[in-house]
């Protein structure tokens, strides 16, 4: 089986900064927008790829392409 999850922390909050933002193009919508809950684990088909601020690099995924 596989399973995408992401795990919150909901008492600590997170905001959005230029310094913390992972996207290639460098910005995003939400910059310096705070959450009320942070993202502590990202799991992807049952691997953990995110771990509190650190990524696994063993595994890759695959690049998305947008045909407009």
């Amino acid at each position: 089986y596989f399973a995408d999850l992401v795990l919150i922390d909901p008492k600590q909050s997170w905001v959005v900064e230029k310094e913390n933002i992972l996207y290639k193009c460098g910005w995003s919508p939400f910059e310096n927008v705070e959450f009320s809950n942070k993202i502590t684990h990202t799991f992807v088909n049952g691997n953990l790829m995110y771990n509190n601020g650190k990524f696994n690099e063993t595994i890759k995924g695959k690049r998305l392409t947008f045909d407009r």
